[in-house]
């Protein structure tokens, strides 16, 4: 057994024994906190994303040309519109209202000519062009950055090495360790933007914590240099963990990944515009998939209302909301970008 699978097995065994009833006894497992706490830390004077500030290269010029990271730093909120298939008017469309595009590559059959064709059809639309990958390996990683992706996503991080590869894979050495190759990226910012040598910081990168494992480990994932978002997928992680998202050992574990991204300098996500109102660290919510638009956009409406790119909600009924009252960060109707 390896050393990453032998770290994992660790967790799994912690967290089992966290939730398993005690021998004999036939009784349900009490809800008992894996995180320790069920009150949310505060940020200190330093705030959201101190660490991902002071990483920050004072030659690159600003405002930086990945506008949803730009936003970041201004400790504003960023949200997206989900693509999931080849639509380039879609695209060209969604891009004017939000400030990233989450280009879908763990849960879809699009490819990755596809989405390089999309970003090529309107370059500088407003949005900045955001890839889910499927994992934290480098040709997964190397393909979207040089189609032109000015950030990725990386699904179910379970630790601190795979956090470290979706950050090194991600950026150009001394910082990391991305190929010099070819790549249409030339074609959208070589020139004009100096690339080579402001990519890394216009770069964002985004770790998801889907799992018990990843939940146990998240402070390590958190202080990964180059990690710039700690995503919660909600929908994941109470699948994976088999709690209600009611129940308050799942509300403590996302509390353990918002004081971990907060502890370690770092902004807080979630995967889906309910989470923006209802939990507890609803408010300090950053990165949001699927909305609201800057602008109040919403697209039409596909049949009932929902398209392939938005996943029924596990773990809540139908229509609900999370439990615990918190409103979020308001945005209100204005225009996205000067």
């Amino acid at each position: 057994m390896n050393r990453r699978r032998l770290g994992l097995a660790v967790c799994a065994m912690a967290v089992l024994v966290m939730v398993m009833p005690a021998a004999g006894t036939g009784q349900a497992p009490a809800a008992r906190p894996i995180g320790g706490t069920l009150t949310p830390a505060k940020a200190d004077a330093r705030g959201w994303g101190w660490q991902v500030k002071a990483t920050m290269d004072p030659a690159t010029p600003r405002p930086l040309y990945n506008r949803a990271k730009e936003r970041l730093l201004q400790d504003k909120q960023i949200t997206s519109y989900t693509i999931a298939s080849f639509n380039p008017e879609l695209y060209c469309e969604a891009a004017r209202h939000f400030d990233y595009i989450w280009f879908e590559m763990q849960h879809s059959t699009m490819s990755y000519d596809e989405v390089r064709r999309m970003i090529l059809a309107c370059p500088h639309a407003g949005a900045a062009p955001m890839v889910r990958v499927p994992d934290a390996h480098e040709s997964s990683i190397q393909k979207a950055t040089d189609l032109g992706a000015l950030g990725i996503i990386v699904p179910t991080v379970d630790d601190a090495m795979e956090a470290r590869d979706a950050a090194r894979f991600s950026r150009y050495p001394p910082f990391g360790r991305r190929s010099a190759g070819g790549g249409y990226y030339r074609e959208l910012y070589a020139q004009a933007l100096n690339y080579r040598a402001t990519i890394n910081d216009n770069m964002l990168v985004t770790v998801m914590i889907e799992t018990l494992e990843g939940v146990a480990m998240a402070e390590e994932i958190a202080a990964t240099h180059g990690v710039d978002v700690l995503m919660l997928g909600n929908n994941d992680l109470s699948s994976f963990s088999g709690w209600n998202q009611h129940d308050p050992r799942y509300q403590d574990a996302i509390i353990k990944v918002h004081d971990a991204a907060l502890k370690y300098g770092k902004y807080y996500g979630n995967a889906g515009e309910q989470y923006l109102t209802g939990y507890t660290v609803s408010a300090d919510t950053r990165m949001v998939q699927n909305g609201p638009a800057c602008d109040g956009w919403r697209p039409a409406a596909r049949g009932r209302g929902t398209g392939p790119e938005e996943e029924p909600v596990i773990g809540l009924a139908p229509g609900a909301r999370p439990p615990a009252s918190s409103p979020a960060p308001a945005r209100g109707a204005k225009a996205c970008w000067p």
